[in-house]
């Protein structure tokens, strides 16, 4: 494979999305190489370009899920407007969209319908439900996907349960949905035929919460919300050193505790303490463990409790706030920024995750409003003025 290859040139995507989750997912084609063309409403285009204006004026959420696709403003209320989405439809290999519920369908979008017109295209629809079942006219967005999952139930601390920082649920979604459309792509190389890629956030939220669902079925009660702290095992956990700056450092085993208790704590003794001697018991005498782990951290700053803890072979981390996740050294040691840039000037992105030996993610412009319009339509034959 040469450096000019990427896994999904020569694939076109046409997408009809707003908010995270469809263009989350359609963001991971564009890296692969694929040709993502992005229907926006004319004037206002997709609503998240309008969630915040912290990236030089700029919504951080659209500048993070839509570089390296083209911009069509298109008002599908008008027939000639839709003629132009049918003409794309025809050259596409995949149509992704995630709609208010039922609106593809008004729209004939629905996969019966594009299937018969246009039987090797890979249709994806993501939406909160599904297109069946009691929910399926019910809006759906990522806090309330969070809730109705159960995310929040088991998520945050004992008398105060809460959301994740992230969009979680729309992430899920749109994992899955890309994925799908991967998957979808190897099927039709041997079939020929298209396929429908349905996901829900629902049905992607519910699979990660597998574990807590299994837990609280059989065994009769929820995991308890303990925060940052681990319910069964101890020391695991958040701890502050004496600089004021937090640690998340866990225990696994009974040898780790005696290696903590020696090259941590600076106390052997310790490790026979009749309190400590067992997970069980040092779970018991959570508050005394913690106490005397508070009194060891009280002189030293982060640095020298996180040295003392790789010395003794202790798993931690430094709880980082977003900008000590920003200049992180191991980030910078692989080289995982790129510049991106956008209308407003150029900005830092990371690569995506799994990195392709051979090749790099395309990690294209993040499009103004309408921008290929002009060309797009120029490509198809037809006057933009018309």
């Amino acid at each position: 494979m040469t450096a000019a290859l990427k896994p999904l040139d020569g694939v076109t995507v046409v997408a009809l999305e707003h908010a995270v989750a469809a263009p989350f997912a359609s963001r991971q084609l564009a890296d692969l190489g694929a040709r993502v063309i992005k229907i926006e409403r004319p004037g206002v285009g997709d609503f998240a370009r309008g969630y915040d204006a912290t990236v030089h004026g700029l919504s951080s959420f659209f500048v993070w899920a839509n570089r390296g696709k083209e911009s069509l403003c298109l008002d599908l209320e008008q027939p000639a407007e839709r003629a132009v989405l049918q003409r794309l439809l025809e050259r596409a290999d995949v149509f992704i969209q995630n709609l208010a519920p039922g609106a593809a369908k008004r729209k004939g979008l629905d996969f019966p319908a594009l299937h018969a017109q246009f039987p090797k295209l890979i249709v994806c629809d993501i939406s909160g439900y599904g297109d069946s079942g009691p929910f399926h006219r019910k809006k759906a967005y990522d806090l309330l996907i969070q809730a109705a999952a159960g995310l929040i139930s088991v998520t945050g601390a004992p008398d105060a349960p809460a959301r994740t920082g992230i969009s979680i649920a729309d992430i899920s979604a749109g994992m899955y949905a890309y994925s799908g459309v991967l998957t979808a792509l190897l099927q039709r190389a041997r079939t020929g035929a298209g396929l429908r890629v349905e996901v829900t956030m629902l049905e992607a939220l519910a699979e990660w919460m597998s574990y807590p669902l299994n837990f609280a079925h059989y065994g009769g009660s929820p995991p308890a919300r303990n925060g940052v702290a681990h319910p069964a095992i101890a020391p695991y956990g958040q701890y502050q050193a004496g600089d004021g700056k937090d640690i998340i450092f866990g225990l696994q085993n009974d040898r780790e505790w005696a290696r903590f208790c020696e090259d941590v704590l600076r106390d052997p003794a310790v490790a026979g303490d009749e309190r400590f001697s067992s997970n069980v018991l040092r779970v018991a005498n959570r508050q005394a463990l913690d106490a005397l782990i508070a009194e060891c951290f009280a002189p030293l700053t982060r640095e020298e409790v996180l040295r003392r803890l790789d010395e003794g072979g202790i798993a931690n981390s430094a709880l980082n706030s977003m900008h000590e996740v920003w200049e992180h050294p191991q980030l910078a040691a692989r080289s995982r920024w790129r510049d991106v840039a956008t209308p407003a000037g150029p900005i830092r992105a990371l690569l995506p995750p799994a990195t392709l030996s051979g090749t790099e993610a395309a990690m294209g412009d993040v499009p103004a409003l309408g921008q290929h319009t002009g060309a797009i339509l120029a490509e198809l034959g037809i006057d933009p003025a018309a």
